[in-house]
């Protein structure tokens, strides 16, 4: 699985890198830390983009643990916290569950047939920094308006198994406004 992973990234970078010459003015997406308190501290922005493989997000993130993190797209665009199905707060709660207009119900990542919600795993590095791109061959940049995106603690397996590919909780959001 993990050499699944890597290949999807070193395939991702070289699509990138064909594709970003010919990418569109980009939309910057603030990110914010967040709990069940509410929204906190800036981390950074990410940068949205349309290439002609799909949408470029560019992190530009900072003073995070180094690791994989899940990231995603979710429903609304909202990021305080939210009550669950169990009735806990949950940290950005409001903004809904996995993106997935077409109700599939499934957890497939970015290049399957699942749900659109799925994003490439964010790469923090030994710095606390993530500024890799990542590219989302499915969505545009107009896809995601009035969404939210979330970085999950945790990597993404993009399976159902565990549910919503193992990641955990909510730790940073950022509202795509139209």
């Amino acid at each position: 699985m993990r050499h699944a992973k890597l290949t999807g990234v070193t395939a991702a970078s070289l699509l990138l890198a064909a594709g970003v010459a010919q990418a569109q003015e980009g939309h910057e997406v603030e990110m914010n830390l967040v709990s069940t308190d509410g929204v906190e501290d800036s981390i950074g922005t990410i940068t949205l983009e349309d290439t002609d493989h799909g949408l470029l997000l560019t992190p530009e993130l900072s003073g995070l643990p180094p690791g994989v993190y899940g990231f995603h797209v979710h429903e609304n665009p909202n990021c305080e916290p939210g009550e669950n199905e169990d009735g806990e707060m949950t940290a950005a709660g409001e903004a809904g569950g996995h993106y997935d207009p077409e109700d599939t119900g499934t957890h497939q990542g970015p290049y399957g047939d699942g749900h659109l919600g799925d994003l490439p795993v964010l790469i923090v590095n030994e710095d606390g920094e993530a500024t890799l791109p990542v590219l989302a061959p499915r969505l545009s940049v107009e896809d995601l308006q009035d969404r939210s995106l979330m970085i999950h603690e945790g990597g993404d397996t993009y399976s159902d198994e565990p549910e919503l590919g193992g990641g955990g909780d909510r730790m940073a959001c950022g509202v795509i406004e139209s």
